[in-house]
This record gives structure tokens, sequence and C-alpha cells, in this order.
């Protein structure tokens, strides 16, 4: 098991319910830059499943009652979680929400060896992978190590990009807003997503449970210079033209002292599993975050893993042959969906925009057909 994000965290878990013995490799020292995400609430029947609701629910996050959104209009519209037979979902620390469900593993009986997948090589029936100097022999291999896909590419695989899609971010201080879940609806319109469409691509924010604001400027890579976004300066100037996103910032807010560029595109891996290993999470299936569902996804796809291997593992000779077609299906319907909510948007003729607008190309572009997925954005996909 090569990652421990929710994918990698979620698909060992699954296996080691089942019974397997399972090593997952993840470094010691914490990934880049982390910055929160908002999980929906139809993630609490996955996390029941997986036996971590509990954690994550006393776990500090802060409750995440609905969104609002200025997409193919000015004005504000607002779709809440009143109705939701779950409840509300959560603004995430992401580190801890991720060591939380590694540590819920490491609980089941999962061993953790630090370090990553170096080498990787097909023996028989068998892996041999090199970490940190040492071999594991292992009959299945798990790539959950994010939309570079490594160690499923060096099993052949390819990865299909639909987009190069990136997010100008910053941490800014939300006054008045502290962490540790304490908010009532009385305040709730604060702890919603909010986001805004502009002619370069979009703007989103969201609060975080360290008393911060996350805010993103989401673009195409090669957009980023000609929309301003490459300094603090920049990119605060670009802010300061929105209309709903800034007006959500504390007064006397300043500009950022730095901006973190995340990859948020759309990618898959075709195909997503083979003989002995699955891709699991952004590994598998990447997806533009206006639909809100990377860590949905990603601990969907790591149950769905675990489950196809565990199956193979009994006999079924199809089972990671029909996980495969699986996640072509669902990032197929993604990209109906995905292509149904940016024609939404018509008041700009602008590369970002009208790129979103030209027809299908080929076999991994949208069809024009299907339901809009948001716009419920999200920070990095998990």
């Amino acid at each position: 098991m090569a990652g421990g994000g929710p994918a990698g965290a979620a698909a060992a878990l699954t296996l080691a319910h089942s019974g397997a013995e399972v090593v997952l490799v993840h470094p010691d020292a914490p990934p880049g830059w982390r910055v929160g995400e908002s999980l929906a609430p139809s993630a609490r029947p996955l996390l029941e499943r997986l036996g971590v609701l509990d954690r994550v629910g006393t776990d500090g996050h802060l409750p995440y009652y609905g969104n609002r959104s200025a997409w193919g209009r000015a004005t504000l519209t607002a779709s809440d979680f009143v109705r939701s037979p779950y409840g509300p979902g959560w603004h995430l620390d992401r580190r801890r929400f991720d060591a939380s469900l590694r540590a819920a593993a490491r609980d089941a009986g999962v061993r953790h060896r630090p370090g990553s997948v170096t080498h990787l090589t097909r023996a028989g029936n068998h892996w041999r992978a090199t970490v940190s100097g040492a071999e594991i022999t292992a009959p299945y291999v798990v790539d959950a190590t994010g939309a570079r896909a490594r160690l499923a590419r060096r099993t052949g695989a390819r990865l299909v990009h639909t987009d190069h899609l990136v997010a100008v971010t910053a941490l800014l201080p939300n006054t008045g807003q502290g962490g540790g879940g304490s908010a009532t609806h009385e305040n709730a319109t604060e702890h919603t997503s909010l986001i805004e469409s502009t002619p370069f691509g979009w703007w989103y924010t969201a609060p975080l449970p360290s008393g911060q604001l996350v805010v993103m400027a989401v673009t195409d890579a090669d957009l980023v210079r000609e929309a301003g976004l490459r300094t603090p300066d920049g990119w605060w100037a670009a802010l300061g033209r929105s209309r709903h996103i800034g007006a959500r910032l504390p007064a006397r807010t300043r500009p950022p002292e730095r901006l973190a560029v995340l990859r948020a595109g759309t990618s898959r891996t075709l195909p997503a599993a083979g003989p002995g290993w699955v891709a699991v999470g952004d590994a598998a299936t990447a997806t533009d975050p206006v639909a809100a569902r990377g860590i949905t996804s990603a601990l969907s796809t790591g149950m769905a893993a675990a489950d196809a291997l565990t199956a193979n593992a009994r006999g079924d000779d199809e089972a990671i042959r029909r996980y495969a077609g699986q996640v072509t299906e669902v990032h197929t319907e993604f990209l109906h969906a995905r292509a149904a909510c940016y024609r939404t948007e018509r008041r700009w003729d602008t590369p970002f925009w009208l790129r979103r607008r030209r027809p299908p190309s080929g076999p991994d572009e949208p069809h024009r057909r299907g339901t809009a997925p948001g716009p419920r954005p999200a920070a990095d996909g998990g």
C-alpha cells in the first residue's frame, strides 16, 4: 500500500478488516502544504463502514452546513444540508483528518513503513517493492500516490488529462471564527463554502478549524500570469475585484505573505487496475474541485479496490477488472456532469470559459448529458 492519504488509509482499513496483512508505506515527514477540505454529509456512511465516524466527529473539525454560489449570475444562491439525512458535513483540518485515518489503520493491525516505494518489479504472482533500501514482497500493490499515479505508471498504465487546472491559494485570518467545531446555526453562514465565478475562472473560500479562511483562485495553469495571480499583491488585487468572496473577509484583512499553487486538474489512469494491482483516490480518478468530491471519491475507491482484492484472493478472477471498469464509469459520468456545470456560466467569452464550451473531442471528453455536480468546490482532491 503506497500512500497514506484518505484513499490509502481506507483501502488499508478495509483490507485489515477482511483479515489481510497490510503494509502501509507513507513518509514520516508530512506532505506539502495542506489547506483543508470540505467533506459532504454523504461521506458519513463511508466513515461509519470504516469504523472511524466517531473519531472524525470528535476530532475538532468545523461543521459544514452547505454552499453559497454566484455561478451563472451575479447574485448568490444557497444549497443547504438541512434536508440531508446525514446531518452536516465538516470543514476539515486535513492533516488531522489524514492522521486520524492512519491511526485507525494502525489500530486495526496495519503496519506502517516510513518512506516511499523507489523500485517495483513483478516476479511471478508477486511484487517486489523497495522501500527505504529494504525489499517487501507482496501479492498485491495499491497505488494511493495521488494524481501522478507513480506506481500505476510503472506497470504501463497511462495518465489521461482533461485539463491542467490549478488553485492559487492563501490562508487568511478569520477574526472571531474559533476552531473546535463550536458553531451554531445562528452563525451558519460562516460555516458554508462560497464560490464565485469570474472571467479567469472562479474563487472559493471556506473556514478552517485553525481559525483561518482558505481562499483559492482557480484557473488553468497557463492563465495564471494573465490573470495577475502569480504574486500576493496581484492575487490580492484580483480578490478585491470579486463581489462576494472579498465581502466574506473580516475587516482590515491584509494581503497574504505567500501563496501556494495546488494541482486541481481532472485526470484518470488507464487502466485503473491490472493483474495484482489497483489505483485508488486521485491515482485512479482525479476530478475538478468544483464537484467537492475529492475525499468522498478517495474513501469509496479505496474501499471498493480493497473489496476487489479480497474477492480476487478468494478466487474471483474478474474482480480487479470489474473494479477498473467501475472507475471508468464513475469518471466518465463525472465528465458529463462537469460539462453541464460549466455550461451554466455564459457571461464571459474568455479563454477559461471558451475552453469549457468546446464540443467533445475524444473518448475522454464529456458528452452533452448528465447532471451538474455543483458548484460545490473543495480544496485538494485527496
